[in-house]
Parts: structure tokens; C-alpha cells; sequence
């Protein structure tokens, strides 16, 4: 295909013309085309493109969001129901949501070149600790609704011998559904009742408490979580994050769990999300917590630094075993609402609540007389003759508020908000405004305990201090905008500038999820024509983006499977078959869908045992409700009996559920739908650009075939909480419709500025990159994984075992050399131990493939010198790198290789050296002694001075 010069797809690929002759060539290719039909099957390749889409440039792309953006109407949102209007700081918004530092970075799973963000993903841990009075929180969760919904898991995992679990009425309504949903689906029995009578019957593993509740009354959880805890279960409460600056935390009213979003610390309403969801828990929970945990250990020069704690509990390696299936949370968001914490301080956040407390009370003093609840913090409910003409006329002055029932109408004020809008609210409502003051807070609920009280948060004060803080922790990490991140089942290709703009326009920016829908036109025209898209590139006949990462997208098609079964009488069927292959949340997202795991050896060449599946069906026979396959596998192939295994299921009676994972190597080329696939979800922060952000946001659609259309999630206010969902429908999956709908101008941009055969281009492209690779690298690192014809997909597993057993130098060494070269390392021991997982994407150019080759051929020749006898494994430059700045310049070097070969291994690194922030990092040490919050200054004092 020719390209433009000036075409999005010449400036998103990376190889030109002369670069994509020269890479095949060098695997003995003439043209892709002969390429791709050695690489893929014969029998999956689409014969003709799907709908075909006609390629905008970047200026069409950004003129038609623009008009999208223009068709909502942004109305003052007053609405409230877990979601509110709130001031991003501009220094945040660029240095952090717009800074490619920041939102092109992968999940820190390589500590040492991810020490800037897992500060400040400890800021947010430290931050929602103090807030809550609960020792330890974690680095993120999706969306209120869902972190609600595993705290209910929680509780009822640690608390096995109950089966009911109870749920406060004045939680929002989406809250209810949700959890309720969840709870149903692990077999748990769910009580909504008003806690206010108390608790009543016995076999109960907890209960979740609103503080406070969805028509903002505030009352004391003390009694109700002291009731739980005389039965032996645990207490869970929901609470508004900015609220605790001004009522009593959780944890010193003794709740075991607090759970929340953190979106109120800066985050536009974003149509939905993305929101960083936050949870905390005691300390004997810690352990069982779902999501990822920042922890603080020592590295090899015993200098603090920052990790992944308790990374066993990580849903990857315990899968089936698993506490959550959480893969991607909302790190982005999370270091955002963290950066805001440190910018306010205590006192500005203080400021800030007290500020939208008086207004919520002078607001409500005008209208004492017709007051729901006399108790608030910044939401009002009103009885009104006629909710929805005060909505209407509220409305007509430019304010969205919500109606509760017919008869109540709740006002809910944000940060945003001035006097001048409580005089306009006074005009809807008919109130005249008085100088009375209410006292809003119980005194019994009033704080008590200090927060934010460790040093970060108390001393970054202006603007030029916030910047350079920003700019500081950016600079060590290592991520997209400095180099290649070769990562395989990761996909971390470029993120389109044109549509990341867009996502800060205030048209999509600034409106509320619960918006009428005739205010939201654009929003619902830019989803729309986005699912159209996504079901026609992968073959299915519908799509919905309201699960908020991949993994609640595969939560999504395995409830749509086991719903289809049981309302066609099958409730037998509960098997789901899982190739050993798969992806590691896979066998997490059956165990959270109460389906059973049955593991499907996997054969010599990497592909599935169809022997071992044949044996499987025979087994389970009636009881199959299904198999998941990742396709390309996760050992980086095609395989050609991809079409007989999904035969063999549906001839079982189960269903196919593919995971759309791996869609960078089959968009345009080959449709799951098409070929076997019942349902898939796919990753739009992989294949269709949603950046990573340094473990989130993510989006993952679930696309699905005619036949489970109607188990496609629904949304969470049209559902009944108090009775399960019908068995013919879908239950919803998170709080919001659309989900993380912020985010989907994004993959929109991406598919309209590349078009159908763009995408294909790319798809491509990354399989010719990964071919390259493994072709330059066969005589170093074999690959462990070919095709038929000796090809890979679009990543390649480089085996590294034989080498450990001739050298004792391991991929972890590999892992860590590579950053000395300006590297992130690829996807480490997965999916086999001892091996490295290399996935170029297509964004790469020939230069910066031929840059990491150059630099795996290195790390091949130090560790022939080990081999040879040359040097000892424990005096290898492999064994003790990577290497800081300082250590780099320490007046001793007590090592038997030079500082040039530590340091600057390549003569390429003289003009472009990255250091990393810290040796590397003692993995054990840090699960010793956890610590999971801001250490004080003095502990970064590099003489050990204090």
C-alpha cells in the first residue's frame, strides 16, 4: 500500500519502505505478503477487509472529535452519585495527564527504571492510608462500584465460614448493583436492608457501609461495624475520600476495610472514568488485598528504593488461585489524585472541603424546612412536589441535579462551585436565601485524627515547586518517550498525540456519566461509531466498552457464557478448559465468574494438546461450559489448528471465548469472530492505543457473536439490586454505562486516522518487526517458539535456559544488564520461566530494532566471557548491574570489568545515556520487612547520615 508522507500511518509506522526491504531480506522474504502467508494460517486469513474506513489525517481526525465534543452539553454538575466536579491543577494536567513521561510508561514491574511513579503511587497509598486511619492501601482499583464489589471478595474470602454478605441501602445505586452482581456469582447470599435497624441473623461475612450515603446523610457506622465484628464478620466502609477530611476516618471507628474512588483529587468527570478507585484495609488483610501493593525495600548499595510488594499475590502467578483478576488498575489516575494531594497539602484539602461544606450549607439553610437529612457533607436532598420539573427548570438555567424518586431532588456541590450557583439553585428551587448557618457534621463524627502528615505532602507549595517535583520523579523512569519497550503480550506502541489531546476538551472532559442522554450526543455518536468499528475488525456482531480494563473484559465474556448456558437450562455446564498457554488473568477471571478450571496441557511445538483435549471433552463432556484461547498464543504463534479446537468445543455444546489480547497481530488480518470465536475482549490500551500510563487506564471491550448479544453488560441503574438478574440478560460489569469512556476519543482517533487498510499495515509491520528479531537473534538467543514455517506472530520467546546452565547467568540478569543499555527488558519468566518475551510493535523503527539487537548481542558476548572462563559469574558485570549515576562515579570500583563497560557498553550510549535511579533492587528484603508508605526524608540520606 502507498503512503502519504504526511498520513498518520506513515507517521505511526516506524520501518519506511527502504527499512521494511532491508528487514525482509534479512528473514529471506521479498514482499509482506509472502510474509504473512507463510506466518498465518491459510484457513484464518480474511479473504477481503472488514467495513472499510476511510483514512482522516491528524487535523480531520481532531476536527470531527472536536464536533463530537461540541454536540454535548456541558451543563454545572451538580448531579453527585459517587461522581463530582472538580479543578485539575494545570501544572498536573500537562506535567502529569499530558507529559508522555508519565502516560506512555509500562507497569513498574521492573523497579529499578520505575522508581519516579512508584513514588507516587506510594504517595497515593500513604494519601489514602492517613485518610482512612487504615496501615495499609493499595496503588489502585478500577471504579468505586467494582473496588466495592472486591471488598465484598475479600471479606468473604477471609471470613469462610459465612455466606451472606450485607449491603447498606444508601449505597449509589450503581454501587448496589454491581456488588450485588458479583456477590451473586461467587455463590454469596445479598441482604440490602437500612442499617439503621441494625443487623439481624447470623452467617454473615461482612457488610459494606455508605459514609456517606448515595442522598449525602452522614451517620455513625460505629455501631453497625461493632454489631459485624460480634458475629464474626468484617466491616467494609464506602467513603468519599475528600469527606474524611472532615468526618472521622474508618479506621478509627474500626472498620476493617475503606474503600472508595479518588476521583474528587483533580480528575474530570470524564463521562464516567477513568477514576482511580482506592482501597484499605487492616493489617491482618494485607496479604489477601486484590490490586497491587508499593512497597519499599533496599537496593544492591543498601539505598531505599521503591517495588512491587507481595508480587506472588499478583493474578498472573496465582491464577486459578487468585485473589482478583485485576491486570490493569488506574495507576495514571492514581498518581494524578496523588500529585493533587501533595499540591493542597492537609491544609488545602481542608480548605477545599470546608469551602464546598459551607456552601452545601447555605444551600441547605434556604430550604431547612423541606431537608431529607440534616446531616451532610456536601450533598443536599430536598422533598419537592415534582422532581423532574425542578430537574427540568435546573436544567434550563445550565445545572444538572438529580432526581430521587418523584418527590426528592438532591443538589450536590463540588469543588468548582460558587456562590453564585447556590443564588441560581436558590431561583430553581423557589428559596429565598437566609444567614443561617446549620451544623451539618454530627459532633460524635467531627475528626479527630491528623492526615497528611508526612513531609511530601506538607512542603511542595508553589507551582515552580509541583513542576520541578513532577519533572523529578519523571526522570526516573524509563519509558516510551525515551526508548523502545519491548515487551511481548504487551503491545507498547506509540499513542497518538491527536486523539490523547482530545480527551482534555472540555466537551468530553467536564460531563457527568448520569448526564441526559440529549446532553451527551457526541459522547453517544463517538461509542457508537467506535463499537461499530471494533465488532467489524474482529467479526462479531456487537461490542460494549463499559468494562474498565481487559480483565474485567474477560469477567464480562465468561459471565456472558455462563448466563447463555444456564438460561438455555444448561446450569450444569461450569468447566471452563484453559490451555496452559493462556494468559494468567484468564484462569482469575473464571475463578471470579464461579466457573471451575480445567488446564489443557499444552504440546512440544507450544501449540495446544489436542490429544489432551480430546481426553478433556471425553472427561467433562456436559460440563464444558467453554475454553479460553489467546490467539496468536502466548508462546508468540499461530497455530494452524486453531479452527479444530474451536470445533471441537462447539461440537461439545461449550463456547469459545478468545482472548483478543494479541489483536496487534490480527487487526485486518484475520477475525476471531470469524473463525471460531464466540466472544473476546479486547485491550484498547494495547492493539488500539489507550496509553499504558504506567499500569493504567485500560479499557477492555467484550465483542460477542449474535447468539450473546443479550448478556452484554447492562447498565448498572436499570438493574434491580435486591433480585438477581434475570438469567436472559447481562448484569453490569462497572458504576459508569460507557465505563472509562474518557479515554475513547483516543482508540477512536487511532482507527480514523489509519483507517482499514492502515490497520492492517500495522498489523503487518509488527509481525515483520517480531520476524526480524528472532532472525538476527537466532545465533545468540534461539527462539523457543516457531511456526510451521519457522515463524513467529507479532512477539518471539528467546530462550535463555541453555545459557543459564552453561553460565548460571539468568533472564533476571538479562533483564537488569539492559538497562545499562537504555533499555526496559521484555516480558520476564512468561509464560515459561528462564525465557524473555520480545514484542517490537509496529512504531519501531529500524534503527531502534537494530539499537536492541545490538544490545542483546552484547549482553551474548559477556556472557560468553563467563562461559569461557574468562570472568566468574559473581564477578560478571551481568551479576551486578544495572549501574547508577553515583555508582558510576564512586572514587572505588572494586570490580574486575571497567566502569566504560558498566556503564557505556556500546558507543552509542555516549550521547544518549539513561541512568536508572537505583541498583538493582533486593526483591526479598522488601517482602521481609514491608513497608507499604512513605518512609521519612531521612531514610534517602545517601551517606547515611540522620
Amino acid at each position: 500500500m502507498s503512503q502519504q508522507v504526511h498520513s498518520f500511518l506513515a507517521r505511526h509506522l516506524g520501518p519506511d519502505a527502504q527499512e521494511t526491504e532491508h528487514m525482509l531480506s534479512a528473514i529471506g522474504y521479498t514482499t509482506v505478503d509472502d510474509l504473512i502467508k507463510d506466518a498465518v494460517p491459510a484457513d484464518i486469513l480474511l479473504q477481503e477487509l472488514p467495513q472499510t474506513i476511510s483514512p482522516l489525517s491528524e487535523h480531520e481526525a481532531q476536527a470531527k472529535l472536536g464536533e463530537y465534543a461540541g454536540r454535548n452539553v456541558v451543563k454545572r454538575a451538580f448531579y453527585g452519585q459517587g461522581y463530582h466536579d472538580t479543578i485539575t491543577p494545570p501544572v498536573i494536567r500537562r506535567g502529569v495527564l499530558e507529559d508522555a513521561g508519565w502516560y506512555t510508561a509500562y507497569t513498574p514491574y521492573q523497579p529499578e527504571i520505575s522508581q519516579g511513579r512508584l513514588e507516587a503511587l506510594l504517595n497515593f497509598q500513604t494519601m489514602v492510608e492517613e485518610l482512612t486511619d487504615l496501615p495499609i492501601a493499595n496503588a489502585s482499583l478500577l471504579d468505586e462500584a467494582t473496588a466495592v464489589a472486591e471488598a465484598v471478595g475479600l471479606m468473604s474470602r477471609a471470613v469462610r465460614k459465612g455466606r451472606r454478605v450485607v449491603l447498606d441501602s444508601r449505597l449509589h445505586p450503581q454501587i448496589l448493583s454491581v456488588a450485588a452482581e458479583r456477590a451473586r456469582a461467587i455463590d454469596l447470599e445479598v441482604e440490602i436492608t437500612d442499617l439503621s435497624d441494625g443487623l439481624v441473623g447470623e452467617d454473615l461475612v461482612g457488610v459494606v457501609i455508605a459514609y456517606p450515603g448515595t442522598e449525602g446523610d452522614v451517620t455513625n457506622p460505629k455501631a453497625v461495624i461493632d454489631a459485624i465484628h460480634e458475629r464474626g464478620g468484617l466491616a467494609t466502609v464506602a467513603a468519599d475520600l475528600l469527606a474524611l477530611t472532615i468526618l472521622e476516618a474508618p479506621g478509627t471507628l474500626s472498620a476493617d476495610i475503606a474503600v472508595g474512588t479518588s476521583q474528587r483529587f483533580g480528575v474530570p468527570l470524564f463521562y464516567g472514568g477513568p477514576h482511580a478507585a482506592y482501597m484499605a484495609v487492616s493489617d491482618k488483610l494485607k496479604r489477601q488485598m486484590p490490586g497491587r501493593l508499593v512497597g519499599v525495600s533496599i537496593d544492591a548499595d543498601g539505598h531505599p528504593s521503591y517495588r512491587l510488594a507481595l508480587q506472588t499475590r499478583e493474578q498472573h502467578i496465582r491464577r486459578e488461585k487468585a485473589t482478583s483478576n485485576i491486570c490493569t488498575a488506574q495507576a495514571l489516575l492514581a498518581v494524578a489524585a496523588s500529585m493533587y494531594a501533595v499540591y493542597h497539602g492537609p491544609t488545602g484539602l481542608k480548605a477545599i472541603a470546608d469551602r464546598i461544606h459551607g456552601l452545601a450549607t447555605s444551600f441547605a439553610a434556604a430550604v431547612k424546612d423541606d431537608l431529607v437529612h440534616d446531616t451532610f457533607f456536601d450533598t443536599v436532598t430536598v422533598r419537592v412536589a415534582d422532581a423532574d420539573a425542578i430537574v427540568a427548570k435546573a436544567a434550563e438555567a445550565g445545572y444538572l441535579i438529580r432526581a430521587i424518586g418523584n418527590d426528592k431532588v438532591s443538589v450536590s456541590f463540588g469543588e468548582s462551585a460558587t456562590s453564585a450557583d447556590v443564588a441560581a439553585l436558590f431561583d430553581v428551587l423557589g428559596a429565598t436565601a437566609t444567614s443561617e448557618k446549620l451544623d451539618a457534621v454530627p459532633a460524635d463524627l467531627a475528626r479527630t485524627t491528623e492526615f497528611l502528615t508526612h513531609p511530601i505532602f506538607n512542603q511542595v507549595h508553589s507551582e515552580t515547586q509541583m513542576m520541578r517535583y513532577i519533572r523529578m520523579l519523571g526522570d526516573r523512569d524509563l519509558a516510551l518517550d525515551r526508548t523502545m519497550i519491548p515487551l511481548g503480550s504487551c503491545t507498547m506502541k506509540l499513542n497518538p498525540t491527536a486523539g490523547m489531546e482530545a480527551i482534555s476538551y472540555p466537551g468530553f472532559a467536564n460531563i457527568h456519566p448520569y448526564a441526559p442522554v440529549e446532553d451527551a450526543q457526541g459522547w453517544q455518536d463517538l461509542i457508537s461509531e467506535l463499537e461499530q468499528w471494533l465488532a467489524s475488525l474482529t467479526g462479531y456482531a456487537k461490542v460494549s466498552v463499559q468494562p474498565p480494563s481487559g480483565a474485567m473484559g474477560e469477567l464480562a465474556g465468561l459471565l456472558a457464557i455462563r448466563r447463555y448456558h444456564v438460561a438455555n437450562g444448561d446450569k450444569g455446564r461450569d468447566i471452563i478448559l484453559i490451555p496452559q498457554s493462556a494468559h494468567g488473568t484468564n484462569a482469575a477471571s473464571a475463578t471470579l465468574a464461579n466457573l471451575r478450571v480445567v488446564v489443557v496441557a499444552t504440546a512440544p511445538d507450544g501449540s495446544i494438546d489436542l490429544a489432551d483435549l480430546d481426553e478433556k471433552i471425553a472427561k467433562h463432556g456436559d460440563h464444558i461450559a467453554g475454553i479460553m484461547i489467546t490467539y496468536p498464543s502466548t508462546h508468540g504463534v499461530f497455530e494452524d489448528t486453531v479452527r479444530t479446537v474451536c470445533k471441537k468445543i462447539h461440537d461439545a455444546g461449550g463456547q469459545v471465548y478468545i482472548d483478543g489480547a494479541n489483536m496487534n497481530a490480527l487487526t485486518g488480518v484475520a477475525a476471531p469472530g470469524e473463525f471460531g470465536g464466540d466472544v473476546s475482549h479486547l485491550n484498547l490500551h494495547k492493539t488500539f492505543t489507550i496509553p499504558h500510563g504506567g499500569g493504567g487506564p485500560g479499557v477492555g471491550p467484550v465483542c460477542v457473536a449474535e447468539h450473546l448479544v443479550p448478556f452484554l453488560p447492562t447498565d448498572a441503574r436499570d438493574v434491580d439490586p435486591r433480585a438477581a438478574v434475570g438469567t436472559g440478560q447481562g448484569v453490569p460489569i462497572a458504576g459508569a454505562v460507557h465505563g472509562s469512556a474518557g479515554v475513547l476519543p483516543i482508540p477512536w482517533a487511532y482507527i480514523a486516522m489509519m483507517g482499514t487498510e492502515g490497520l492492517r499495515e500495522a498489523t503487518r509491520t509488527a509481525i515483520l518487526g517480531a520476524n526480524y528479531i528472532s532472525a538476527q537473534l537466532k545465533d545468540h538467543f534461539p527462539t523457543l517458539y516457531t511456526g510451521e514455517n519457522g515463524l513467529v506472530a507479532h512477539e518471539c520467546i528467546l530462550d535463555i535456559r541453555e545459557l543459564t546452565k552453561q553460565s548460571g547467568v539468568t533472564a533476571t540478569d538479562v533483564a537488569k544488564r539492559l538497562v545499562d543499555y537504555g533499555f526496559h527488558a521484555p516480558t520476564l519468566a512468561f509464560p515459561v520461566a528462564g525465557t524473555l518475551m520480545v514484542e517490537p510493535t509496529e512504531s519501531e523503527d529500524l534503527a531502534e530494532l537494530d539499537r536492541f539487537i545490538e544490545a542483546m548481542r552484547s549482553i551474548r558476548a559477556e556472557i560468553q566471557e563467563i562461559i569461557d572462563g574468562k570472568i566468574a559469574l559473581e564477578d560478571s558485570v551481568l551479576t551486578h548491574s544495572p549501574f547508577t549515576a553515583p555508582a558510576a562515579a564512586a572514587d572505588e570500583w572494586p570490580y574486575q570489568f571497567s566502569r566504560q563497560q558498566a556503564v557505556f557498553p556500546v558507543p552509542g550510549l555516549l550521547r544518549t545515556k539513561y541512568y536508572p535511579a537505583v541498583r538493582r533492587i533486593n526483591e526479598a528484603y522488601g517482602d521481609r520487612n514491608l513497608v507499604c508508605s512513605c518512609p521519612p526524608p531521612e531514610a534517602f540520606d545517601m551517606e547515611g547520615n540522620e
